[in-house]
């Protein structure tokens, strides 16, 4: 769900907007004040749509922004995950220190292509490989794996081998030769190594994996001792809110935190996992919160957009260093939440 969701790819973008959720107050401001693109965190289309007409809820939306020429594009849990971004701005907006990731997450579908080679073909191949899109990790490209072996074959009358002889039983010294790659990139991936390769039938595997997963949440540890009701409060005034659900949390002292931005509750046992004794994170159910107390760990709830607040507002900062222009409505925080102030 991350990327650009509406509008021209080459288009120049000279003025930009960066909201937490699209809404007909955004585009009511976006509408006296035009830009080129709308980064948002959460995204607009959730599921896939027939058509986008005029009128209320999302495809409506969508239809405004194309109507405006207003491109859209999503940051959501690749900014999660990524370092700096939503799930390490709320460790900072809470003082937390010594931070490390937790809660591995599938954030999309990945191959692993492996290919034999021979030796004096390996770069050519793995070159051509990368260049369609296999071997990135992070900010690594080109990544691969090498292990030296011997290959088998037995070419028949009427082929024509790139090493070997026909109607001999061959020995050839080869190179295994793995790369990972997004799976949407698996036809790419294969029609380049085909080309590149030397050999007349080139023997490749391409098998799905789970490789590299971003890590979705972060723990870490309070600047300075702190009981857990104290560090309660600390949450409701770092994230500007009036209250919060917690559960498991008493005046004992806070050692450890994990904290994931948005609906984190299914990683409660991860957090656990990862030494956490109080986890903050938002829509947590009944039953999760029942978990937590099977797990040991306390948790403390201050709501969806609460927990994304800070990321989104970083957002906002990263973008007004690359962009001429940048309109900032991060503020605009989006519902379902209804604060309600006890007299």
């Amino acid at each position: 769900m991350s990327g650009l969701t509406l509008g021209d790819p080459h288009r120049t973008v000279r003025t930009a907007a960066v909201c937490h959720e699209v809404t007909a107050s955004v585009l009511g401001v976006l509408e006296q004040e035009p830009v080129d693109l709308l980064i948002t965190y959460h995204p607009l289309l959730f599921r896939p749509v027939r058509s986008l007409l005029a009128g209320p809820g999302p495809e409506g939306l969508a239809f405004r922004l194309i109507r405006m020429g207003v491109a859209l594009a999503v940051a959501h849990t690749a900014f999660d995950v990524c370092p700096g971004g939503a799930a390490d701005a709320l460790a900072d907006a809470l003082g937390l220190g010594n931070v490390d990731g937790f809660g591995a997450m599938e954030t999309s579908s990945q191959i692993k292509v492996v290919t034999f080679v021979p030796s004096e073909s390996t770069e050519e191949v793995a070159e051509a490989m990368a260049g369609a899109g296999g071997g990135r990790i992070g900010q690594y490209r080109g990544c691969s794996y090498r292990s030296e072996g011997v290959g088998a074959f037995l070419a028949e009358d009427g082929t024509d081998p790139a090493v070997g002889e026909v109607g001999e039983a061959n020995r050839v010294a080869e190179v295994r030769l793995e790369m990972i790659a997004p799976a949407f990139r698996k036809d790419a991936l294969a029609t380049a190594l085909v080309a590149a390769h030397p050999y007349e039938e080139a023997a490749y595997d391409i098998y799905p994996v789970s490789a590299n997963l971003p890590l979705l949440g972060r723990v870490g540890t309070p600047s300075a001792p702190v009981s857990g009701l104290d560090f309660c409060e600390r949450v409701a005034e770092a994230l500007d809110v009036d209250a919060v659900r917690c559960r498991g949390v008493d005046e004992g002292p806070v050692g450890t935190v994990a904290v994931l931005p948005g609906a984190g509750g299914s990683f409660l046992s991860e957090g656990a996992s990862a030494g956490a004794d109080l986890v903050v994170t938002g829509d947590v159910s009944h039953h999760q919160m029942a978990q937590a107390s099977h797990l040991g760990v306390g948790v403390i709830d201050p709501g969806h957009a609460p927990t994304e607040a800070p990321g989104v507002a970083r957002l906002a900062e990263l973008v007004a260093k690359v962009v001429p222009r940048t309109v900032d409505l991060s503020g605009l925080r989006p519902g379902p939440e209804v604060r309600v102030r006890r007299r």
